[in-house]
């Protein structure tokens, strides 16, 4: 096996330029585990959990995969219970729609989290309120901060 942090390719395998997974194209050339995380809800960790539960080498180069592999790695980023990924690494735990743990990545993931701000909005909460006003929702500091876009500081006579 090469070293832990360069790509690699088994010989004879052909390396496809551009994979099309969860409607978004990847650049076939790099590891799996970076690829994978320019996929809507899919971060590092996750990645590294489907390449561990599909028992991939995360530093293969995505284009090196066949079409059952892609096949069983687009599978496993859908249905991720199904390959014995732990439920707390879902990103929709407990929904409040049908109280199910999911995982949604790509364009649903997307549409998921506006319906989510939107909704916080129009409730009115303090989270919402942020959102509304473009300022950090996560207790971050604004004295110093998140001031782009606006009038800033004080004018002195001239």
């Amino acid at each position: 096996m090469p070293g832990a942090l360069k790509p690699f390719t088994p010989e004879g395998a052909q390396i496809k330029d551009v994979i099309r997974i969860v409607e978004t194209e990847l650049d076939g050339h790099k590891p799996i585990y970076v690829e994978l995380t320019r996929l809507a809800g899919v971060n590092w960790r996750f990645s590294h959990a489907i390449c561990e539960a599909l028992g991939i080498n995360k530093w293969r180069l995505l284009g090196s995969l066949s079409d059952e592999e892609l096949e069983k790695l687009e599978d496993c980023i859908k249905n991720p219970e199904k390959y014995g990924i732990p439920k707390w690494m879902f990103n929709r735990q407990r929904d409040l729609e049908d109280g199910k743990d999911k995982h949604l990545v790509g364009p649903d993931w997307k549409i998921r989290v506006q319906f989510d701000i939107k909704r916080e909005m129009e409730l009115g909460t303090w989270k919402g309120r942020q959102h509304s006003y473009g300022l950090p929702v996560r207790g971050q500091r604004t004295r110093s901060h998140h001031r782009k876009g606006r009038v800033v500081g004080v004018q002195r006579k001239k």
